[in-house]
């Protein structure tokens, strides 16, 4: 798998940001340093990295995901959008020192290689009604307006990620959905938030699952 994408990249550290596979990130790119940074992508196959930066002065949690630039629009006023498709999870290895602004991470796939698996062959048994009843309440509960008849298009994959991604819970928990490799923990993982959540939320509070 290693072969297919290159093993150092140039990744754009960003809090509060945690992008999945098979979902889609726009973003607004306005800083000198990551403008360089999309405008060199396009001399790697229009691929870069995305990865949740800490609190703590430059450094990053060590997984993150890979993406490809899928939409591209300059402004009048100098910015630049695009649209970052998610394609595999990494692990950084270490910070690759270069004379850009922006920052270079060698990076291994090896640990989620199961990114790549064709859709169809993703699907696993669980409770889909009763699972999209909690989520369907929790997200309208916290106020989100979801186009559920679209969502039900995309591929079961897809769903999970989606949810995880865009679901109002913290970051960290966020990161910690990121992180797990099969598809059925996760899947239990975000619903056991979730209920956490509703629960405490009924006393008016709102805690974090460590």
């Amino acid at each position: 798998m290693d072969k297919k994408f290159p093993k150092q990249i140039p990744v754009f550290p960003l809090s509060g940001v945690i992008y999945f596979p098979r979902t889609n990130l726009p973003l607004n790119i306005f800083e000198e340093r990551y403008l360089d940074l999309v405008n060199d992508s396009f001399r790697n196959d229009k691929l870069m990295g995305m990865v949740q930066s800490k609190k703590e002065n430059r450094l990053v949690y060590k997984v993150g995901c890979l993406g490809k630039i899928s939409d591209y629009q300059e402004t009048s006023d100098g910015r630049v959008l695009i649209n970052l498709t998610g394609i595999t999870r990494f692990e950084i290895k270490k910070e690759v020192i270069t004379k850009k602004k922006y920052r270079e991470f060698e990076v291994d796939y090896k640990k989620y290689h199961n990114d790549l698996i064709l859709p169809e062959k993703i699907n696993f048994d669980y409770d889909k009604i009763s699972f999209m009843d909690k989520i369907k309440d929790f997200f309208e509960k916290n106020g989100l307006m979801i186009n559920w008849k679209e969502f039900e298009k995309l591929d079961q994959a897809q769903q999970i990620n989606t949810l995880s991604m865009i679901a109002p819970i913290s970051n960290e928990e966020k990161q910690k959905l990121l992180e797990i490799i099969n598809f059925k923990e996760k899947t239990n993982t975000l619903l056991n938030i979730i209920k956490f959540y509703s629960y405490n939320t009924q006393d008016g509070e709102k805690n974090t699952i460590q």
